[in-house]
């Protein structure tokens, strides 16, 4: 026989799906709007021109960023343009026949040697190889601690012990305590997939966001190990209260940055796989209206072989979630569902 209460629960849920879906579209860009691993406005003109095949606007912007010493500046823009260069690098091996010393480029050689080591089948000799660029790299400008964050990614490819991990770490925070890209680096050499466990990812995090400075993406190293324990395969060692709290910090961290701000994106889409892996579709939801159209490859490029496509489609799953939820008679939602935050602008490098 039918269950007939679990047949009208069913009804009801698809109701509620049916009649709120839709208004809870309100604060969310079109699929059509949405952009992955969009460059912000300083980046870029550099990805444009080393499109041409132009490398002096990279050079600029590297040499802008280092003699400012904004380090997190330099090592999201090092990443991005060692990617592009991944497939395109004419301007790049251009950049090194002008000046084979200049630091910023070296930086992203560096980068560029590690990245193509970490995709090799050959992977230990290639990332063998790529150590006398890094050595290069950080003699560039003993000021800059970028090059100690490669260093970090080129230990854990390369079976390097924990004596020598804390020396490369030791030398990242004398050069900037508090820098985001060395703190992730150091977590994933700690994580349970590489030299370390969950216990320690955790142990690892906490403090150093409880440390971090205001607005620092620091303080979202907690929910970066939360991801790592949900994604490879989890087990009794990290509670429920541990997850909910590294998530509950991340939410104050995005509430200090303004909605569709694309520095904090990377972090704003880590957090929503999280909630939404924690089942907490509403605060899911008020993160995506924090995103705006800034989806990046990180996370969903971790789940699926389509990062943008997961992304809409997760959009879609959170908000039949959220509609499921409520009353079928509910008020309008509210337009602005965040509350307890100003919106206030990032106010520098951390």
């Amino acid at each position: 026989m039918v269950d007939t209460m679990a047949l009208l629960r069913a009804l009801i849920r698809t109701a509620r799906m049916a009649r709120n879906t839709s208004r809870l579209a309100v604060g969310l860009p079109a699929d059509d709007e949405v952009l992955l691993d969009a460059p912000d406005e300083r980046l870029g003109p550099a990805l444009v021109a080393a499109g041409r095949g132009e490398y002096a606007p990279a050079a600029k912007l590297l040499a802008a960023t280092r003699e400012s010493a904004e380090w997190e500046s330099r090592d999201r823009y090092a990443l991005r343009l060692a990617a592009f260069a991944r497939s395109r690098d004419q301007w790049l091996r251009e950049w090194r026949a002008a000046d084979p010393h200049d630091p910023d480029a070296l930086l992203v050689r560096a980068e560029l040697a590690v990245r193509r080591g970490w995709e090799s089948p050959a992977r230990a000799e290639l990332l063998r190889e790529a150590s006398p660029l890094i050595t290069s790299a950080a003699a560039g400008d003993p000021r800059d601690p970028v090059p100690w964050r490669i260093a970090l990614d080129h230990a854990r490819g390369t079976n390097l012990g924990h004596t020598g991990f804390e020396r490369l770490w030791g030398e990242a925070v004398r050069r900037s305590p508090h820098h985001y890209g060395c703190h992730v680096a150091a977590l994933q050499y700690l994580s349970a997939a590489w030299y370390g466990s969950h216990q320690e990812c955790f142990d690892f995090a906490e403090p150093a966001a409880t440390d971090a400075l205001p607005g620092s993406l620091v303080q979202a190293l907690p929910v970066r190990a939360a991801f790592a324990y949900l994604t490879e395969g989890g087990g009794a060692g990290v509670p429920r209260k541990r997850l909910d709290a590294a998530a509950d910090l991340a939410i104050e961290l995005s509430a200090t940055y303004a909605a569709a701000d694309p520095w904090p994106a990377e972090v704003r889409n880590l957090l929503t796989y999280v909630l939404i892996r924690l089942d907490r579709w509403q605060d899911a939801l008020e993160q995506l209206r924090l995103i705006g159209p800034y989806a990046t490859s990180f996370p969903w490029d971790q789940v699926s072989d389509d990062p943008l496509g997961q992304f809409l489609e997760m959009r879609d799953g959170v908000r039949l979630e959220v509609a499921a939820g409520l009353p079928l008679r509910a008020p309008r939602p509210d337009r602005h569902p965040v509350g307890g935050h100003d919106g206030r602008d990032r106010s520098g490098d951390h």
